[in-house]
């Protein structure tokens, strides 16, 4: 099931690595005029737009409270029970992120600078429908943002047909503190959460994975709105394997990531090319009995491959190149393999640690960067939610320790006004 790429015996086993293309002209071009749509036709835009590509009537955008209520009433007990513990774990990892304020003086120069941190009024909450419902997203994009004291939490998510938003979604919701919920998806529901429309306030960040087109969407709004610098699209994962693990398990989880659909990324890592044919083997085996076969194979015919290096060393350069959204090392020595990981959203160790964990209770949010993002952002933290602020404050004495050096980098850059703000207090030369 995998594309065998041998690159034993390669100076750089990472040249032509193939990548798939998110971006492009054409998508790009959708992506803004559904965006130019909304700003200029608000609700009524996102109504004919969710007729058309989610197959609903909307009488309203906004799901009601009673709506959410008789989904949590419905959702069986025992799932009731997951969200509700996914709510708690995400929760409490999310708290430990949380800093204090913090002072410092400067020994030398006793300037005072307080820090301290205070969250955004509004966030948007990008959740994905259509192939699947994903109501742990819900969990995973609000309860940051909650932990981090947003006032408002909006979650857009697309309805699933014309029965409207998936129960189990609105459970979620529920679970997680959240009080407004859109029935609206794709880059429409972006271009409603950063501009607003007569239904749906504006929101301060913009948080959560999609499409290819919801991810472009969110690039095209940065600037407007904050939005973490990771390309939250379609679902990777690496694993990288020494036959420790057994081969059932690894295939099952280069796998795992691959029902989200195409677009994706599945590649198996490996210097032994016995273990990756014993991996093969069991791909195709599962694949042939999973539910979301289709999905699977997809993926895995434009972005399924299994990697032959010479060693270690090799493995982990091939996959800091990708830099995936999840690594999984199925190797002995797990742990001290992870300390030598540079490029990755979530690193996963040894056979007990499925990346499935992580999209659901582990603690860190899921929302991880994609497309090759890890190589400079990160998850979704409390912080993308918090703007730092910095109060610095000085005495006379501190003033006369440093006005000398303010006047002259202010005249040496020709601000003269600049200068004059201390010579004014009877300070500097």
């Amino acid at each position: 099931m995998l594309n065998v790429l041998d690159r034993r015996g390669a100076p750089d086993p990472t040249s032509d690595l193939p990548r798939p293309d998110l971006a492009g002209d054409e998508p790009l071009t959708v992506v803004r005029d559904l965006i130019a749509r909304v700003r200029s036709e608000g609700d009524a835009a996102l109504i004919e737009l969710t007729a058309r590509f989610d197959g609903a009537q909307l009488e309203a955008l906004r799901v009601s409270d009673e709506q959410i209520d008789r989904a949590w009433e419905a959702t069986d007990p025992a799932v009731r029970g997951a969200l509700q513990r996914a709510v708690d774990s995400v929760a409490a990892y999310h708290r430990h992120q949380l800093r204090a304020p913090s002072e410092f003086v400067n020994p030398t120069t006793g300037v005072r600078i307080m820090s301290s941190y205070s969250p955004v009024t509004r966030a948007g909450c990008y959740v994905p429908g259509g192939r699947a419902a994903y109501p742990s997203t819900v969990i995973h994009t609000a309860v940051p943002a909650l932990v981090a004291g947003v006032d408002q939490v909006a979650v857009c998510v697309p309805p699933a047909g014309p029965d409207g938003v998936t129960p189990v979604t609105l459970a979620a919701a529920r679970a997680a503190g959240v009080e407004e919920v859109y029935a609206v998806g794709g880059a429409q529901a972006i271009a409603a959460l950063a501009y607003g429309t007569e239904s749906i306030p504006a929101v301060d960040v913009i948080c959560g994975p999609g499409n290819r087109f919801v991810a472009l969407a969110k690039r095209e709004v940065a600037g407007q709105v904050g939005v973490p610098s990771a390309f939250a699209g379609p679902s990777e994962v690496v694993v990288i394997a020494d036959g420790s693990v057994p081969a059932g398990d690894s295939a099952a989880d280069v796998i795992l990531q691959a029902e989200h659909g195409p677009d994706g990324l599945a590649w198996l890592i490996t210097w032994d090319a016995e273990v990756a044919a014993a991996i093969n083997v069991e791909i195709a085996a599962q694949v042939a009995r999973a539910p979301r076969r289709a999905d699977i194979e997809a993926t895995l015919a434009s972005a399924g491959h299994a990697v032959l290096v010479d060693d270690l060393d090799g493995a982990l350069a091939v996959s800091d190149h990708i830099a995936p959204e999840h690594l999984e090392l199925h190797l002995a020595d797990a742990q001290a393999v992870a300390a030598r990981v540079r490029n990755a959203g979530a690193v996963f160790c040894g056979r007990f640690s499925p990346a499935s964990v992580g999209d659901y209770v582990a603690g860190p949010s899921h929302v991880l960067p994609t497309s090759g993002t890890a190589r400079f952002s990160s998850a979704l933290t409390v912080d993308d939610f918090l703007r730092q602020h910095h109060t610095v404050t000085l005495d006379r004495d501190a003033l006369a320790r440093l006005g000398d050096d303010v006047i002259a980098l202010a005249e040496a850059e020709g601000l003269i006004a600049h200068a004059q703000s201390v010579r004014q207090r009877g300070i500097g030369r």
